[in-house]
């Protein structure tokens, strides 16, 4: 891989990608580690097809990486007992709050319910809403990213739509 085409790729997809790791990790500093370590990971592999859609390619390295960390957070905590996760992302809660104007602050509460109960998706759910809702992906493109029929995208979709609208209710 070519230094320009890795600067074309960080300069052209990394806001996207960067604003991806945010709302999946839901801590800024996970959303950083996990942000490089895409890069890292696209650099070790030494290639990425710039005429075959990298922006897909981008996110669905991504998402390995982040399952591959969660799993091993999760094996962790079996073992060890810690809730390392569940304190980065209080962290990143309380680094999230801040004094905002009177609409300003209406405006994040609701945001901040959505994105709460967003989070309560489960994982399957989550990262299939998150890529077609924030980053506008098709639903055979997050097909092609998961690695998984179609069918199963779209029905996914319609899961977390029904969660989502029943939850959104009652908060919104």
């Amino acid at each position: 891989m070519k230094q320009s085409e890795l600067e074309m790729c960080i300069a052209e997809y990394g806001k996207d990608l960067y604003s991806f790791c945010c709302y999946l990790t839901y801590s800024k500093i996970e959303a950083d580690d996990l942000y490089q370590d895409t890069f890292v990971k696209v650099i070790e592999l030494g290639k990425i097809d710039v005429s075959n859609n990298p922006k897909s390619y981008l996110l669905s390295i991504a998402v390995r990486l982040w399952k591959n960390r969660k799993r091993k957070l999760e094996r962790r905590r079996r073992t060890l007992a810690i809730d390392t996760m569940e304190e980065l992302d209080q962290a990143g809660r309380l680094q999230a709050n801040k004094s905002l104007p009177e609409e300003e602050m209406i405006q994040r509460e609701e945001t901040e319910n959505i994105r709460y109960v967003v989070s309560q998706l489960p994982d399957k759910l989550r990262i299939v809403a998150l890529l077609y809702y924030m980053e506008e992906r098709k639903v055979s493109e997050i097909s092609n990213i998961l690695h998984v029929p179609q069918g199963t995208v779209k029905s996914r979709l319609y899961k977390a739509r029904k969660i989502l609208r029943e939850k959104l209710e009652d908060v919104v």
